[in-house]
């Protein structure tokens, strides 16, 4: 790996971490940083910084222990969490979200999602398609890739579209790619092993002011690179890409040390151990990636999407919720807050989901299993209409009894919101065949104008 040497950051966990920029195939699958400005060109790209932040909640997580609690349900589906009022008057919510529940008004949720198949996998919350659709060679894009190929990037020096999740022991829960829309449309995964693709450790400073040593380099690293180094004059996009290499602007924004101590502590504390898992499983609760979030959207990210924990809670329901619910609670409630007060709400649309609900009954195990008949979903930010719930299931939890919302409907509103149609706005795939984004489902008419 081709790195350059920069000091050590210092996150919330207290682990020390370095600023990073990989060069080549890791970070972008495989083409080297001219070769994906090039390809954002040919694409034809328009510019706006409308972005959306997605927070995925790997494992499913229990709708009746955190939005939609029925108090007067039998004793085996109500659970041991109580609701509590919120700041909307008529909505409650569970006692483990205060902090979500006294900004209830930023806040929208939707109780009634339906349109899950029910697999542990991040494709349906990525794409907004569902795995038995027809896919077009290469596979159906995530919607931050979808927003890479029609607006391209606000800030050359950023890629528009960012994964900030932690590497996941179960490969399907990790956040999709492209898809048929190419590798320049690929997330920037700055967080490898311990942050550490980002490091730029045998080519010095100094010798990024040459940009022949940095290309020869590089062919030294790829072994077929082209043969740019040779020529005497540099094309655009090869300028372009030195610049993102030496611009501090991504780094910068990553580093939360950067923000005031008031402001981190909003966050809260990094908790590595949060149910116990060794660190290489990737389900740890990373306060700081919230922050993160919103300083790579401000530094120009169309879109940004992170994990947090795990909540595949077949046992021990109870007792992991009362470790991880809060945390995401304070988390959700400190980005929404500085949203607002930086003047962001608007513009920034927020995302909170897993891949399916749970249960309503809970199982010898004091735990929840696998319920994909309907799930919630957090919504904030993006102009829309907030402090309020959308939908309601039965007296048990089991299914929508009243507007049943399907996941493509709030794909439909993410996308009204960052300004595109999904009614006329189409991506060619590799054969030229012209692909709408989802397939056709209006946005959610409760939430926008």
């Amino acid at each position: 790996m081709l790195r350059i040497e920069g000091n050590s950051l210092r996150m919330c966990d207290r682990l020390p971490r370095r600023s990073f920029l990989q060069i080549g195939g890791l970070a972008m699958g495989g083409l080297a940083l001219p070769d994906i400005l090039r390809a954002e060109q040919i694409s034809g790209n328009r510019k706006s910084h409308k972005a959306i932040i997605m927070i995925f909640l790997a494992g499913g997580p229990p709708h009746q222990d955190m939005f939609d609690l029925k108090p007067n349900a039998p004793m085996e589906v109500r659970g041991e969490f109580n609701p509590i009022a919120t700041s909307v008057s008529g909505i409650q919510i569970s006692e483990l979200m205060p902090r979500v529940a006294a900004n209830m008004d930023r806040f929208a949720i939707i109780r009634s999602l339906v349109g899950s198949e029910g697999r542990h996998d991040s494709f349906e919350c990525c794409t907004g398609r569902q795995f038995k659709s027809v896919q077009p060679p290469g596979g159906w894009g995530s919607i931050g890739s979808s927003l890479s190929k029609l607006h391209g990037p606000v800030d050359p020096a950023v890629p528009p579209y960012v994964d900030l999740s932690l590497r996941m022991a179960h490969d399907p829960w990790n956040i999709k790619g492209a898809g048929y829309l190419g590798k320049a449309h690929t997330p920037f995964r700055p967080d490898g092993e311990a942050m550490q693709d980002m490091t730029l450790s045998t080519i010095s400073q100094d010798r990024l002011n040459s940009r022949a040593s940095l290309l020869a380099s590089l062919d030294d690293y790829r072994r077929k690179v082209d043969r740019v180094a040779q020529t005497s004059r540099l094309d655009p996009f090869t300028e372009q890409a030195l610049g993102v290499l030496t611009s501090p602007k991504l780094v910068e924004a990553l580093d939360v040390d950067r923000e005031d101590r008031a402001t981190r502590a909003k966050y809260g504390t990094d908790d590595t151990k949060v149910l116990g898992y060794k660190l290489d499983m990737g389900y740890q609760a990373v306060m700081s990636r919230f922050l993160q979030a919103r300083r790579v959207i401000e530094a120009g990210a169309r879109c940004v999407t992170c994990s947090f924990a795990h909540f595949d809670w077949h046992g021990n329901n109870f007792s992991d919720a009362r470790k991880v619910v809060p945390l995401l609670d304070q988390g959700v409630a400190a980005l929404v807050d500085d949203l607002h007060q930086r003047g962001m709400a608007d513009d920034v649309s927020v995302l909170v989901w897993g891949e399916f609900g749970r249960t309503p009954k809970i199982n010898e195990r004091a735990g929840r299993d696998h319920w994909p008949k309907v799930h919630a979903a957090l919504l904030a930010g993006g102009g829309m209409k907030t402090g309020q719930v959308i939908g309601s299931t039965n007296r048990l939890a089991e299914e929508a009894e009243d507007r049943p919302v399907h996941m493509q409907e709030v794909f439909a509103t993410m996308y009204h919101n960052l300004g595109i149609d999904v009614a006329a706005t189409t991506i060619p795939d590799n054969s030229g065949r012209p692909q709408y984004l989802i397939d056709q489902h209006e946005p959610i008419r409760e939430l926008v104008a």
